[in-house]
């Protein structure tokens, strides 16, 4: 009978990313499907590249995930940058694809679960994204909930990102994952963050603004035995958020356009980023790209604290 396989044979680092592990160098684990399928090329390898500058900027090591030739790469070139920015093969990957996109060897980026999954198996432990996916606004009658939240619950990495989409159902999000036991960090401000606003209108659970804090946080977490990810909500810079009357109108159009053309699953969320990007003028786009590099930041400090910690 043949042995069941073991996960290292699917991982394959880059020379950067390597070496930051053999050194104990402190690494934060960036996604691909906000380069595939969150942002129109060029700007998405632009903004991908750019992120991973500011992190290199700040003393840690951008490790940017995906699948590619039966691989789960932890780090990627700037060619394999241009090839999920532009390929339309590219799957989008989640905890149930992940086996059939390394079987398969087909091209697939990983979506904020898939990443959590892949950062753990390479020993990452910070992890930065735009925003966190969620409950679906009318998820009573679709279940149209994100696999991102039961990855938050299983799966011990820190997410860094701007609060959860604003096209989702905040508040029922939030009530998720404190059913789940997943802690909602909040940095410089009590309420979760809503991605292209500040302010959802909703509290998190802790408000904790230093990296330090952030730090010391996650190893009493994991330290305790408590098992599953933490998310850190930072709210998107003032000047380049988007009035929360404004979106919110804007995103219901784009959900009535959404249901109108029997849009579901997996292809409701690149639909309605879409959508309220023309609806806006492209200006969603641009909230979008300073979130994310905002998110680097935080994420890249948050790194730099905890190795410290670690070491110390």
């Amino acid at each position: 009978m043949t042995a069941i396989a073991s996960f290292e044979q699917f991982l394959a680092f880059s020379d950067e990313v390597a070496a930051a592990r053999a050194a104990g160098l402190p690494i934060v684990a960036l996604e691909s499907t906000i380069i595939s399928h969150g942002m129109p090329y060029p700007q998405n390898v632009q903004t991908a590249r750019e992120v991973q500058a500011i992190i290199r900027a700040a003393g840690a090591v951008p490790a940017t995930v995906a699948v590619l030739a039966g691989k789960i790469r932890i780090g990627l070139s700037d060619a394999e940058l241009e090839l999920l920015g532009q390929s339309p093969e590219a799957m989008k990957v989640s905890r149930r694809d992940l086996p059939y996109a390394l079987a398969s060897g087909k091209i697939g980026a990983t979506t904020v679960a898939a990443t959590m999954i892949c950062a753990e198996l390479a020993g990452i432990r910070v992890f930065v994204t735009g925003g966190i996916g969620g409950v679906h606004r009318g998820a009573e009658t679709s279940f149209d909930i994100s696999a991102d939240l039961q990855e938050l619950a299983r799966t011990s990495v820190a997410v860094v990102c701007a609060g959860a989409k604003s096209i989702l159902d905040i508040a029922l999000t939030l009530e998720y994952l404190e059913t789940h036991g997943v802690p909602v960090l909040s940095v410089g401000q009590d309420n979760f963050a809503a991605f292209y606003t500040p302010d959802s209108g909703h509290r998190a659970d802790f408000r904790l603004d230093s990296a330090a804090e952030q730090a010391r946080f996650l190893q009493t977490k994991w330290a305790l035995g408590l098992q599953g990810g933490v998310v850190i909500s930072v709210p998107v810079p003032a000047a380049e958020a988007m009035p929360g009357s404004e979106i919110a109108a804007i995103t219901e159009q784009a959900l009535a356009e959404a249901a109108s053309q029997g849009i579901q699953g997996k292809a409701v969320t690149p639909f309605l980023l879409a959508r309220i990007k023309a609806l806006t003028s492209g200006r969603s786009l641009a909230s979008n790209i300073a979130l994310v590099k905002n998110n680097a930041q935080a994420g890249a400090a948050l790194a730099l604290a905890l190795t410290a910690q670690s070491h110390g």
